[in-house]
This record gives C-alpha cells, sequence and structure tokens, in this order.
C-alpha cells in the first residue's frame, strides 16, 4: 500500500505587498488553522515517511507545523524548490521515483496544483482545495512507478471549515 497526502498551505498573508509571493507568511488564520490541521492528522494515528514541502514561506511552515505535532525533527523536511512553481506533472514524476522503501509521503504545497492532482485520483471534480486542505491518496501498489490514476485513488479531504466554524 503506498500513500500520498497533498496539503495545501494555510491561508497567507497579504499585508505586505513588499514581500516576494514565495515569502509571504501565513496569517492569523492560517496560524490557527495549519496547527489544528497537524492535531487531525496526528489523531488518525499517521505518519509519513518523508515530508516535502515547498520551500515557500506558507507551504514550509504549514509543513513545520505538521512535522512538530508528528514528533519530526524539521531537519528531515525536503525542501524542493520545483514544488513551489511545479505542476502536476512534476509532482507526480516525483512519486513514481520515491524510494520504494517509502510507504506514506506528504506534499506541501499550492494550487491550483494541489486541486489538480486531486482530480487526476478523484472520479467527480474537485472545484477547489481550500488552504491547509488534506488530501489523501491511496494505491493498492507495492512500487512508486505504479502510482498513477487507474492504480491509486482519491480516499478523502479534510479542511478546517469542515471542524472550525
Amino acid at each position: 500500500m503506498k500513500t500520498v497526502y497533498f496539503i495545501r498551505h494555510a491561508k497567507s498573508s497579504w499585508d505586505d505587498m513588499s514581500l516576494r509571493d514565495s515569502e509571504r507568511p501565513l496569517n492569523e488564520r492560517g496560524f490557527r488553522d495549519a496547527p489544528f490541521m497537524a492535531k487531525l492528522f496526528k489523531a488518525k494515528e499517521l505518519m509519513p515517511d518523508l515530508i516535502i514541502s515547498s520551500p515557500a514561506v506558507r507551504a514550509f511552515t504549514t509543513a513545520q507545523f505538521f512535522a512538530e505535532e508528528l514528533g519530526i525533527d524539521i531537519e528531515k523536511i525536503e525542501r524542493d524548490p520545483d514544488t513551489y512553481l511545479g505542476n502536476e506533472d512534476y509532482i507526480l514524476h516525483r512519486i513514481t521515483n520515491l524510494d520504494e522503501s517509502l510507504d506514506t509521503v506528504c506534499f506541501f504545497g499550492h494550487n491550483p496544483t494541489t486541486t489538480n492532482l486531486a482530480n487526476i485520483f478523484h472520479d467527480d471534480y474537485i472545484p477547489n482545495t481550500p488552504t491547509a486542505g488534506i488530501i489523501k491518496i491511496q494505491g493498492d501498489i507495492s512500487s512508486w512507478k505504479n502510482f498513477q490514476a487507474k492504480e491509486a485513488k482519491f480516499v478523502e479531504m479534510h479542511y478546517p471549515k469542515q471542524y472550525l466554524k
């Protein structure tokens, strides 16, 4: 069994327009939602073998909340610069080339890539992955090389507004 979680960064701030897009931090809601979703993830007794994150501040900060909640050393988060602007083809290439010793991997990234990836594996159309949304894709496969739409499927999606009002 191979499992990938696509996690969209938590809500980011637009307060400082002088910042580059990659430097935008989380806003107040992002700092509320990221730790909440990390706790939800941990409550499901999930433990990734690898965390890969866009180096953008908002994505990496979200990944840090998850790592801290799961007791994973932040230094073990792999920053992949190509996930920042990378499209779904790049992410799928990364997945199909993962080390076979890994069974569960989390990718922290951005829209529209996160939503596009979800739609590759889902039978119905998903219009948007909300910020801090978690999408679970799973395949009853033994090799990452087989992680594709006919072998792996959308299992579930969780996002803050399902739980926080």
